[in-house]
């Protein structure tokens, strides 16, 4: 190999949101932190996800009490430190006596055994008390509880069938996830790591007390030597492909790779709660307000044999989520209605599960040590819980090293998000004062992703010709070098994907000409 260039005392493999969360950890406590990424931040499984911080309700037939506990008190945790990217929103479960148990779930076994006139359905007393332990399991101080609709008169049932005559109403709160990765990635960044885009392991090499580990960039083909006292391994769906071929480790741990595929429509109903539809099959989507006029829809649950083919929403993911749907609204929607589709991989620990369905959404750390310096495996996850992974991660990693201090990471604001839950509004009226050539639609998007560093991204602009070049959809230079010299992107994709939504706005004229300037603007830097 090459001559050493930097010393790290963790170096960690994958920009997800796990690689990035133990990052921002680690640094804050003092370790030096290197982290390579072999595409764009986020660009796999953590920009695919249903955009939820949620408990996951349905978790509870599978008696994951610990999980779902976890993840509900996080939920107001993380909320307080991410007011611009995170928000609290009203799911509404409309209810009829045809729902049923995904057909493997602990609880439907053990009701069918005990109740066999049941037939596999969920009575509506079940519903209310996982909902009532749901509302209690977290200790609940921001977020409302449950609350019973009567859908032949609210509002959230004008665009339902008729049959459906009552609903709960429970909270749950969105995450804008991509955007999470990446101000993960720059807190920590702020804190001292190092971090790699496009930039792919090529190789280690074990010794009794470090590692070596050949980089290379995948733009430029130039290679880089690094050397760290302990790898983390946070590849998300490639985990198994680390472990077996860059680390070569006789391990006996696996991974399960799910596929989650999504549709986008144009707006199916008029107000801002979301919809959790359980299907006669015993699966549950989500339907839920999108980028202002659209309604995302998901997710479908379907084995993925290998992480290096590219996940996508096959014709019968996508019919299936439209036959769904339309068991639910009264207005039919058909292909012709998706604008969008996308899709991602989940690396759920493999823990013998029966269906994709059932498989655990818990996470798995194994730290490994024979053979010489340590390595920390990273299987599953849910991004609710990333924070709290991050933490148990360096409970594992911390008595490798002297001098570790301890949690920090509990409510500190990310990037941007240093004011109140409830204070967006405010920071909009703020933008819209501050920058009279701002409209209300365009401001209340920057502060959703930036929060109050959207005035830094305006800077000290006087019009909207001082922001530079205008690419559509409110997108502009100033924003796009923000993008370039602080949150990593390097393409079009990454900006209008990843960092935004605006990929559903611009045309695909307008993304290639953004990307032959971020191309030209890179090449003149």
């Amino acid at each position: 190999m090459a001559d050493v260039e930097t010393d790290f005392d963790l170096f960690i493999i994958g920009g997800g949101i796990n690689g990035c969360g133990i990052a921002r950890d680690a640094s804050g406590r003092g370790l030096s932190v290197g982290l390579a990424e072999m595409n764009d931040l986020a660009s796999a499984t953590s920009s695919a996800s249903t955009k939820l911080f949620h408990g996951g309700l349905r978790y509870l037939e599978y008696f994951e009490v610990r999980l779902v506990r976890e993840a509900l008190i996080e939920r107001e945790t993380l909320l307080r430190a991410m007011p611009h990217i995170s928000w609290p929103m009203r799911f509404v479960l409309p209810y009829h006596k045809d729902m049923r148990f995904e057909g493997s779930t602990p609880t439907s076994k053990l009701l069918n055994f005990v109740m066999p006139w049941m037939k596999g359905r969920r009575p509506a007393w079940l519903i209310r008390l996982g909902l009532f332990l749901y509302d209690n399991l977290g200790g609940r101080k921001i977020l409302p509880g449950t609350t019973t609709v009567d859908l032949r008169t609210a509002p959230e049932g004008a665009g339902i069938e008729d049959r459906f005559e009552k609903a709960y109403e429970y909270s749950d709160c969105w995450i804008e996830d991509s955007r999470l990765v990446v101000l993960n990635a720059r807190d920590a960044q702020n804190r001292g790591a190092q971090i790699m885009v496009r930039t792919k392991v090529v190789s280690t090499l074990r010794h009794d007390d470090h590692w070596v580990v050949q980089l290379q960039d995948v733009e430029t083909g130039k290679e880089r030597t690094v050397r760290a006292k302990m790898l983390v391994n946070a590849a998300g769906p490639w985990v198994g492909d680390i472990i077996q071929q860059k680390v070569r480790l006789n391990s006996t741990e696996g991974v399960r790779l799910v596929r989650g595929s999504h549709i986008v429509t144009k707006r199916l109903f008029d107000h801002d709660k979301c919809y959790f539809f359980q299907g006669t099959d015993g699966r549950i989507i989500f339907a839920i307000p999108y980028e202002t006029d659209f309604t995302l829809i998901g997710t479908t649950d379907a084995e993925h044999e290998d992480p290096d083919a590219k996940p996508v929403c096959t014709v019968e993911e996508r019919d299936y989520l439209v036959a769904f749907a339309n068991e639910y609204f009264k207005q039919d929607i058909t292909a012709d209605d998706v604008v969008w589709t996308y899709s991602g991989v989940r690396p759920l620990y493999d823990d013998g599960a029966q269906s994709a369905t059932a498989a655990t959404r818990d996470y798995t750390l194994k730290v490994d040590t024979n053979g010489g310096a340590p390595i920390l495996n990273i299987f599953g996850g849910k991004i609710t819980t990333y924070r709290r992974l991050a933490q148990s991660a360096l409970e594992k990693i911390s008595p490798f090293f002297d001098g570790v201090t301890g949690d920090w990471t509990a409510g500190v604001a990310l990037p941007g998000g240093d004011f109140p839950v409830d204070g967006v509004d405010a920071l909009i009226a703020e933008i819209e004062a501050g920058y009279p050539f701002v409209d209300h639609v365009w401001a209340k998007r920057l502060v959703r992703a930036y929060g109050t560093d959207a005035a830094l991204v305006l800077g000290a602009a006087k019009t909207l010709d001082d922001l530079g070049q205008a690419f559509g959809a409110t997108l502009t230079e100033a924003e796009v070098r923000w993008l370039m010299d602080k949150e990593y992107a390097r393409r079009a994709e990454d900006v209008v994907w990843r960092r935004n939504k605006l990929g559903l706005r611009l045309s695909k004229d307008e993304i290639a000409t953004l990307d032959a300037w971020m191309i030209g603007a890179r090449a003149a830097a």
